[in-house]
């Protein structure tokens, strides 16, 4: 793992796997790069892929900023209102801006790229505001942005409102409280204990988790933009997601012109291991388009 700064400052935690054309994973809210298993990672590198992973800024090792971000519960409430958040330092635009020139300082024209969650989003706003950067797109477990679809569970808004704040002691129980909530059939809480605890020992940055959602609640609507992604597209949504409902992957789908939408009956707001084949085979598959499309120009 290495750091380089990209703009106004920031630094950005990454790391490199394998050669090949470039894929680049980018991780959701409060998530790290260690947060793609190395195993799920192994598969892109045995089939010929170089996997670029990267810590978000107010994530893992990357740079951390220093102003005070609203409440969650603030948050969450612009997400689910038609009303961006207001005086947020940063927003999901910004934090492509700093995927994209990731990707300049480490002398790569352009990647494939995979996000998850808030990574999804960031993944779409590279492609519409960076598309000189993207060869082609996978957005996993996201949304548009439009304030209409992908909402939260009601279930899921009760069990969140009673979590406690965050200490570094009760990290690791609460990761696993929280992803046993959002995820689908296959979530084994032993392996997320163990991811969860290096995770927390990596970093714990609560405050800059919440700035991340700040920047979530202030991001525009993407979806007509949407309309002018041209390169070949993956929607990947898992049908038992309450945090990020399906309807904000199909609306994601919608948007996009030509795109292949991926249900996953079993699936919640994770990556479970019994699917990783699967995602593995969907996603070079969406990527190889990119190569017929390219021998028919």
């Amino acid at each position: 793992m290495a750091s380089v700064e990209v703009s106004n400052g920031i630094t950005i935690e990454y790391d490199l796997r394998g050669e090949g054309e470039p894929i680049l994973f980018v991780m959701g809210l409060g998530g790290q790069l260690i947060d793609w298993p190395e195993e799920f990672v192994d598969l892109f590198v045995a089939r010929g892929y170089q996997v670029i992973r990267f810590d978000n800024r107010d994530s893992g090792l990357s740079s951390q900023a220093d102003w005070e971000p609203p409440t969650m519960r603030k948050s969450m409430m612009s997400m689910l209102s038609r009303r961006p958040l207001r005086g947020v330092d940063y927003t999901v635009e910004d934090m492509a801006v700093d995927a994209a020139q990731l990707l300049g300082v480490l002398n790569i024209d352009s990647a494939h790229v995979v996000g998850i969650s808030m990574g999804g989003m960031i993944a779409q706003a590279m492609a519409v505001n960076h598309p000189n950067k993207v060869r082609s797109l996978c957005s996993i477990a996201s949304k548009p942005g439009d304030r209409r679809s992908g909402g939260i569970a009601m279930s899921l808004i009760r069990q969140l409102r009673k979590r406690p704040e965050p200490t570094i002691e009760n990290a690791v129980d609460e990761s696993v409280r929280m992803f046993r909530a959002i995820s689908g059939d296959h979530f084994d809480a032993e392996r997320h204990r163990l991811n969860a605890t290096a995770a927390v020992q990596r970093s714990f940055t609560p405050t800059g988790t919440a700035r991340q959602a700040a920047a979530i609640g202030a991001s525009p609507d993407r979806t007509k933009r949407l309309a002018q992604i041209t390169v070949p597209t993956l929607v990947v949504h898992g049908m038992k997601d309450p945090l990020v409902k399906p309807s904000g992957g199909i609306a994601t789908a919608r948007a996009i012109p030509s795109s292949r939408l991926l249900m996953l009956p079993d699936t919640g707001h994770d990556l479970p291991r019994p699917r990783w084949q699967e995602l593995c085979d969907a996603i070079v598959a969406n990527i190889e388009r990119t190569h017929i499309l390219t021998a028919t120009s």
